[in-house]
């Protein structure tokens, strides 16, 4: 977790060109009308508080890349991970639950926060294409009431304020039959009436996110009493307008090109890399120190200023998830 900042007198290098650059000590940089400086590996305003810098989903694997991906995040000024766990359906198929995968996952969290410092959230969900290795494995009908149960889990976790969403739930991303879409959709709709009862969000797996599919998801909330605010679409692009998401929070995919498209279109979204932590494709689907890569080169370019990534970092995850990053 980040150091408060001590306030004693300290050198500053000035970088003349106006440029932010943690690699040569503090520096203090001007970008449009406000200040910022580096100290470690934190971004600082100029009030001189720690700047929160958020990934709003990835994923970890012990045997990944994991503690080393975390301090690369933090290298570039990270603070903040929402770390969403892997499911295995042979252990859940076995054990006819989640929760030992979501409670692996809470224990891995807990370990790399003391290891690395950084804060970790967690959002666990049953992952929408269990349902089809689980149809294999039981049948349609144990396959649907084991990922409502995965739901209830969740459900319960956020409950106990060891999650702070249901997630990632949906439906799968690829072409599938019309039992599977259907069964989806139910199983989708319980995790959205649940996560209503938890007063908690729900991050949105699903194929990729148009204004129609987004109305849909609205529909759907809807009908689950889950106010559309607290729907994320994970995974999204930038559908930053009202007309282009409906009211659903997109977590846009922390590309340069996504990033500023989404900064010409508003400040209503947040970033993810949904990093896989995988050995056989490292740095995918972004490498974990993207996001405040991109967004300290965005800074030095003059293309976003230290109020609008507060909004995206700190104010917009503490408004979806009723958290207090700090």
């Amino acid at each position: 977790m980040a150091v408060p900042f001590q306030m004693q007198p300290f050198s500053c290098a000035i970088d003349t060109r106006g440029m932010f650059s943690p690699w040569i000590g503090n520096t203090i940089t001007r970008h449009k009308h406000l200040y910022g400086i580096a100290k470690g590996n934190y971004f600082y305003t100029c009030g001189f508080s720690p700047m929160v810098i958020f990934d709003n989903h990835m994923h970890l694997q012990e045997r990944g890349d994991f503690i080393n991906a975390i301090q690369g995040f933090m290298k570039y000024g990270g603070t903040h991970l929402n770390f969403c766990p892997y499911t295995r359906v042979g252990a859940i198929a076995k054990e006819k639950s989640y929760m030992g995968c979501y409670e692996e996952g809470l224990k891995l969290a807990e370990y790399a926060m003391q290891k690395t410092g950084v804060t970790i959230f967690v959002t666990c969900g049953p992952y929408p294409v269990d349902y089809l290795k689980l149809r294999d494995i039981m049948g349609r009908k144990d396959a649907v009431a084991l990922m409502k149960k995965g739901m209830e889990e969740a459900q319960h976790l956020c409950m106990e304020k060891k999650a702070i969403a249901i997630g990632e739930i949906g439906r799968p991303h690829f072409k599938v039959d019309e039992e599977a879409w259907r069964d989806s959709n139910e199983i989708l709709e319980y995790g959205m009436a649940l996560a209503r009862e938890a007063d908690v969000p729900v991050v949105i797996h699903m194929e990729g996110a148009t204004p129609t599919n987004m109305k849909e998801l609205v529909e759907m909330a809807r009908k689950a009493g889950l106010p559309k605010e607290k729907v994320i679409k994970h995974y999204s692009p930038p559908l930053i307008r009202p007309e282009e998401n409906h009211g659903i929070f997109p977590s846009v995919i922390a590309s340069e090109s996504n990033i500023r498209e989404s900064l010409k279109k508003g400040l209503r979204f947040m970033l993810e890399t949904d990093y896989l932590d995988d050995v056989r494709r490292p740095g995918a689907v972004l490498a974990l120190h993207t996001i405040p890569k991109k967004l300290q080169k965005l800074l030095q370019q003059e293309e976003i200023t230290d109020d609008e990534m507060i909004v995206i970092n700190k104010e917009n995850p503490e408004t979806v998830y009723g958290i207090a990053l700090d």
